[in-house]
């Protein structure tokens, strides 16, 4: 027996109504129609990937995940970390293109067994790709010696995880997406069939779920970035000891406050993916004006918009978002940091560029004119 999905009560109707109004709102850009939507998708996605590894203690930046996504080096990351950023970046990149694998697809046991050898590959100690052979258990966040849950008994897995994959073919489909998608999460993490890992194998199938049902691309509909931030994270923990107590006890278990959460935090996610688009159709609008009115070229906006959201710049990724030979991309940041609009940081392969003086203005006058996040339960 899975943890059993719970009745939704109208406050959960609403908040999943107003969930698919956003998403529809979204659903134009999931086409690259927009000259920047490459860079809002790439974006998206190491946002996902850098809150998931957060989550399990591997902190790394949304910079640092960008770069290494286009195969440069990353600027702040350890190698430890590194290893586990590229691992959750080949399975989130296989998840991406699942999403529209069409109807043909059916999960199994190998499929997850595949994800897992993705995310672990680089630790052959902790057996990537194959279940478990002995116990293993959740540990407090504040404090690793302390369990806080039990995995059920490693002989037992086989055939709860067997029943999870019938379960995720043919199981509530008359659920909402985001529903389904949260109880997938939540029935994996409690059966933790390998021996590391189990985390981000639940968060990364959550994901899977809501692209492949909802059609929406997975970096549209990850809640990875939202779990990774502080509260959330502890909220994350909390819920998940809440369900069942300390071991493997489906029957019984509520677990409506459970999939509360994890619809906040779709709502949440919503919401910040809507925000961030609607900042960048204003800031490109904004940046190809003044790089017009500087005597720049039109694609200058593909190196000031990174910029303009806080992020370190590095060349070969404009030269790769403009799609320019080296010596254009050099000769371009050039004018720029002479111009003011990007200030030069560091040498050699190392270096970056921030925003300038002339680019701080403007930054300040578009992002007035972003709306304030609101929670979804709250009247």
């Amino acid at each position: 027996m899975l943890y059993p999905t719970p009745a939704l009560d109208a406050a959960d109707r609403r908040v999943l109504d107003e969930i698919a109004a956003m998403r529809r709102d979204l659903e134009h850009y999931v086409r690259p129609q927009q000259r920047w939507t490459r860079q809002l998708r790439r974006n998206l996605t190491a946002r996902a990937i850098a809150g998931s590894n957060t989550i399990e203690g591997y902190a790394a930046t949304v910079d640092d995940v960008e770069a290494l996504m286009v195969g440069e080096s990353p600027l702040d990351t350890d190698e430890e970390t590194r290893r586990e950023i590229e691992g959750y970046r080949r399975a989130m990149t296989y998840i991406q293109a699942l999403s529209d694998a069409g109807p043909s697809f059916r999960y199994d046991t190998g499929l997850l067994n595949g994800l897992h050898y993705m995310i672990q590959e680089h630790r052959p100690e902790k057996r990537p790709g194959r279940l478990r052979k002995g116990p293993v258990y959740i540990s407090h966040p504040d404090d690793k010696l302390v369990p806080v849950y039990t995995a059920p008994d490693a002989a037992d897995v086989p055939a709860y995880l067997t029943e999870l994959v019938d379960w995720l073919n043919g199981g509530d489909l008359d659920m909402p997406v985001e529903v389904r998608a949260s109880m997938a999460h939540l029935n994996l993490v409690k059966i933790h069939p390998w021996a590391d890992g189990n985390g981000r194998m639940s968060r990364a199938l959550s994901t899977l779920v809501f692209s492949r049902e909802a059609l929406m691309p997975a970096e549209f509909s990850s809640i990875e970035e939202w779990l990774g931030r502080g509260q959330n994270t502890f909220r994350y923990y909390s819920v998940l000891e809440a369900m069942g107590g300390p071991t493997w006890k489906p029957a019984g278990t509520d677990t409506s406050a459970w999939v509360k959460f994890c619809l906040e935090a779709h709502h949440r996610q919503a919401q910040g993916s809507q925000r961030r688009v609607e900042l960048l159709s204003r800031a490109w609008g904004r940046l190809v004006d003044a790089a017009e009115e500087s005597s720049l070229e039109e694609r200058a906006a593909y190196a000031l918009l990174p910029a303009f959201l806080g992020q370190k710049v590095r060349r070969k990724l404009y030269q790769l978002d403009a799609e320019l030979s080296d010596q254009q991309s050099i000769r371009d940041i050039r004018q720029m940091v002479a111009l003011k609009w990007l200030v030069a940081h560091g040498e050699a392969r190392g270096r970056y560029y921030t925003a300038g003086p002339r680019l701080s203005p403007l930054v300040a006058d578009v992002q007035r004119e972003v709306r304030p996040f609101r929670s979804p339960y709250q009247p």
